[in-house]
């Protein structure tokens, strides 16, 4: 009888507005010419240069030279540049750093960018130097950036095509970037699915092309059933934002993750999807829609929400109501903060309507939130299906008031996937989710 033998699976990932937010070159040259009387103009041509040769309509050697001959940057300059760029990891990368650990020998990086600047951000994300694959700058006898090493294939049109020819990696090979080199090893044929790469840029030419639109590094990690630091992408959590909400409300969970809709009235097309809802103030929501929202989750109100929606609904629905009791002008970004909190860490602090409940942050754990009615008993039941599994209990948080009981328990990272049935199924349940 043949053994089976399961292939390997490698993980090509771009660096410049993948694993970090931002171009780096474009970043150095702001560093470099900060004090020079042309920057803005010298900033747009590099930017410039970048987009064309990311859309494919300039080739990468040739935008490369041009934006090395811009530079006018030292050994100096890439140090404050490597300080930048650490502080601009794409959050969901930085999140999912065990991933990386757990699959060092797997994860490639591969970028038009250069080696001066990548190796020492991803290096502390577990990412092997060998596993670094990108250009090198070359310098004169003070320090100077003068230009780069032409004979490296990843300085040349379609050099990450030419790069994974040559190492002739044996197995399943998935790619994730944001441009027009990263399609090119889909078009080669030589891996076996590109993902588009959207949470810091968003090009329509190369999402017209791709296998699967990952707006974030945890979609990846979902939709390819891979362990990930949060238990469900937050791109995927349809957030609601209805009336007249300050642009600061809305960025701000925006640059969370959430996938944001702002309309000026409540549309019901949303209702059975939603999983936030922000409201301006003097926005209503019918009680027959909030009985239709399954999904919803938690609600924020920029105002006093008492008699524009049912409290006692969301409550017995689970949803987590945060509003602005003192109106507060500040609360335009509060209120988001505490949804997102919620979402992110299961905290309840300053709700409306649930148990206040602020959580420390674990490692090493699931935590798992339960939401059930206020009945003797069930906490008993919740902890008996722990036990019946010999899951070890981290720690456990219990909070209640006259209507629902609010349990947060984290628990080792090893467990029974019957648990999380066996959770849902215990009567009078609410609400059940894993927070991550």
């Amino acid at each position: 009888m043949l053994e089976h033998i399961q292939m390997k699976t490698f993980y090509i990932i771009d660096f410049d507005s993948t694993f970090t937010q931002v171009e780096a070159l474009d970043e150095l040259v702001r560093i470099s010419l900060s004090h020079h009387p042309d920057r803005e103009e010298i900033y747009k041509k590099i930017a410039d240069l970048t987009n064309a040769a990311m859309e494919g309509r300039l080739s990468f050697r040739e935008s490369l030279t041009a934006r090395v001959q811009l530079l006018h940057a030292n050994e100096e300059h890439l140090i404050k540049l490597v300080s930048v760029l650490k502080k601009k990891v794409s959050a969901s990368f930085s999140r999912n750093r065990a991933f990386f650990r757990k699959h060092a020998d797997e994860i490639l990086i591969v970028s038009g960018g250069f080696k001066e600047f990548i190796t020492p951000v991803v290096l502390p994300f577990h990412i092997k130097k060998e596993n670094i694959y990108a250009n090198t700058f070359t310098y004169d006898e003070n320090g100077n950036i003068t230009g780069y090493d032409q004979d490296n294939p990843l300085s040349q049109e379609g050099g990450k095509v030419i790069l994974l020819k040559k190492l002739q990696l044996e197995g399943n090979i998935f790619g994730i970037g944001d441009g027009h080199s990263d399609l090119q090893l889909k078009e080669s044929g030589l891996i076996q699915k590109f993902y588009a790469f959207t949470e810091n840029i968003s090009r329509q030419s190369i999402l017209e092309k791709a296998d699967h639109i990952t707006p974030s590094f945890d979609e990846f990690l979902y939709v390819n059933k891979l362990p990930q630091a949060i238990s469900y992408p937050k791109n995927r959590i349809l957030c609601l934002i209805v009336g007249a909400v300050p642009e600061e409300a809305i960025l701000a969970l925006k640059k969370d993750g959430f996938s944001i809709r702002h309309k000026e009235t409540f549309e019901e097309k949303y209702i059975g999807d939603v999983g936030m809802l922000l409201l301006a103030d003097g926005e209503k929501v019918s009680d027959a829609n909030l009985l239709e929202a399954v999904k919803l989750k938690t609600i924020g109100y920029l105002g006093i929400s008492r008699h524009k929606l049912s409290h006692d609904i969301a409550t017995e629905m689970g949803i987590v109501i945060f509003d602005d009791h003192k109106m507060n002008p500040r609360n335009a970004k509060f209120i988001p903060k505490r949804m997102s909190d919620f979402i992110n860490k299961g905290d309840t602090y300053l709700s409306s309507n649930f148990p206040s409940l602020q959580l420390p942050k674990v490692g090493n754990a699931h935590r798992l939130i339960h939401i059930h009615k206020n009945l003797p008993g069930i906490m008993a039941q919740i902890n008996q299906v722990y036990a019946n599994h010999n899951i070890n209990i981290s720690s456990q948080f219990l909070m209640t008031n006259a209507q629902i009981g609010y349990a947060i328990t984290d628990v080792s990272i090893r467990y029974d996937k019957h648990v999380l049935t066996e959770l849902k199924e215990i009567e009078h349940t609410i609400k059940f989710r894993i927070l991550y």
